[in-house]
């Protein structure tokens, strides 16, 4: 059985605070705003990820209540859903993924960020991809108040003998 799972997450931009995306830190004069690193590529991944394998959100394995997760690095997170998704008996086929930001550009950390990613989830690069769109100055996301993130996670059963 193939089994899809689309993940989504926004958080404001914010000074002091380091811009961590796909688990890699960008240079930028702001970061993300959250109980973690506020790394949005991270939290979608990780709830398309738990959607496809049936299992309850990131707020609900994270919570942001809980003050072990207080400052926590998004990519350790997305380590531990994918350990969540293998119980659950799928391997990880392919993840696809876009932030949504006017700035900073992505495109040069895109490789870092795939690498992390694949890294953080024991699969192949070549298993994740990860793209950069803006909203073209609309919204508060073109106002460059926040950055957003979608994904789409694929899963298939692991064949168990």
């Amino acid at each position: 059985m193939v089994r899809f799972g689309i993940g989504f997450d926004c958080h404001r931009l914010v000074g002091g605070r380091k811009l961590m995306l796909g688990g890699v830190e960008i240079p930028h004069d702001q970061g993300l705003l959250g109980h973690s690193d506020g790394d949005s590529l991270c939290h979608s991944i990780a709830d398309a990820l738990l959607g496809a394998a049936h299992l309850p959100d990131i707020g609900h394995q994270f919570p942001d209540t809980d003050e072990q997760f207080l400052g926590a690095y998004s990519i350790d997170l997305l380590k531990e859903v994918g350990r969540l998704v293998g119980e659950a008996g799928f391997d990880i086929d392919y993840i696809d993924s876009v932030v949504i930001a006017e700035a900073p550009k992505l495109g040069p950390h895109y490789s870092a960020m795939q690498s992390a990613i694949a890294d953080a989830l024991s699969i192949s690069e070549q298993c994740v991809c990860v793209k950069a769109s803006t909203t073209e100055g609309l919204g508060f996301l073109g106002a460059k108040e926040g950055i957003a993130a979608m994904a789409v996670a694929t899963l298939s059963n692991i064949e168990r003998k």
